[in-house]
């Protein structure tokens, strides 16, 4: 009789505890439970790392804890450039990413318009801007030729382009120095500009000095070669090919002086430092000058390496009077 009522109690019992289980009633004191069982274990975690902190605090003399090994050198050149004070930086304010990248979106659309005016402009003065890059051989007797239909309407463009691109880098260079003026420190503004000008005069020199002494060096000594033997009717389209890359390369190899500045500036690496590895300067320029020149002339190559490690060796000294 006791094991039927038992019986009747668990199967009336069995139910109901299923029924409140399942209801959204009694959920909430399941997680409030979870919760609190939760909360009891990071109250107990918090108590322990508290007395591990309190114990290394009080023998502090003994053991060191390995933060501090860890800590940047504050006084070094790169902290302090990658860690300007407060105080350093006049124009600092507060934007979001969405911000940085809505001004910069704007800048590269004024960029874009710029050179794309600047093609444009040089497009309808290209015969002339051919006429002026075919000077260097036109004394030596070489004639240019069109080998398929269209190749100097696409030569037009080239020169176009790249004459453009090099009349709108002024604008892109604005762009890029207001983009990233505000988060520049005091310090760093008074070298930007120094920087900016002695940039833009090197790139100018090294087009100048690819155009007047380079290329008509590298085209003297091909058609020299082939003299008596062939012909010389080039190709247009290869010719300024040849002559533009080899303009726009020289122009970016006389930033050489610009990167030793910077490196020094920020402390990377010193001016004696600079110096004591000159030797592996000159064989670093004359490889430089064989990757950058389109031609394979030995001529050419040391024509640009000896300007190249004359810049370097200024730069470093520039960088050591400095007192980097």
């Amino acid at each position: 009789m006791g094991s039927t009522s038992t019986s009747s109690a668990l199967i009336h019992h069995f139910p109901l505890t299923t029924r409140n289980l399942g209801s959204p009633s009694k959920r909430p004191h399941t997680v409030h439970f979870c919760s609190a069982w939760r909360e009891a274990g990071l109250r107990y975690g918090v108590k322990q790392r508290w007395s591990r902190l309190a114990a290394v605090d009080e023998n502090s003399d003994d053991s060191p804890t390995p933060a501090v090994e860890d800590r940047p050198d504050r006084s070094s050149s790169v902290y302090e450039f990658l860690y300007p004070d407060k105080e350093d930086l006049p124009d600092d304010k507060e934007m979001t990413i969405f911000d940085h990248l809505e001004e910069l979106r704007q800048r590269l659309f004024v960029s874009v318009l710029a050179v794309g005016a600047a093609i444009l402009g040089c497009f309808a003065f290209s015969k002339d801007l051919i006429v002026f890059l075919e000077a260097p051989v036109k004394t030596q007797g070489v004639r240019f030729l069109q080998l398929a239909p269209g190749e100097f309407f696409f030569t037009t463009l080239k020169v176009s382009g790249y004459c453009g691109l090099l009349i709108g880098s002024p604008v892109i260079l604005y762009e890029i120095i207001a983009f990233v003026l505000p988060g520049l420190t005091r310090a760093e503004r008074r070298f930007l500009g120094p920087i900016v000008f002695g940039s833009s005069l090197l790139f100018y020199a090294g087009l100048a000095f690819s155009y007047w002494v380079l290329t008509p060096a590298a085209l003297n000594f091909f058609v020299n070669y082939a003299e008596g033997v062939v012909e010389s009717l080039w190709s247009i389209d290869q010719y300024f090919e040849f002559v533009l890359v080899l303009m726009f390369s020289t122009g970016l190899s006389f930033q050489v002086p610009v990167i030793q500045l910077l490196l020094g500036q920020v402390g990377v690496v010193s001016g004696d430092q600079m110096l004591s590895i000159w030797r592996y300067v000159v064989v670093g320029a004359v490889v430089a000058a064989a990757v950058v020149t389109p031609s394979t002339d030995p001529v050419t190559q040391m024509l640009l390496a000896t300007p190249l490690l004359g810049l370097y060796l200024g730069g470093a000294w520039m960088v050591k009077l400095s007192g980097r």
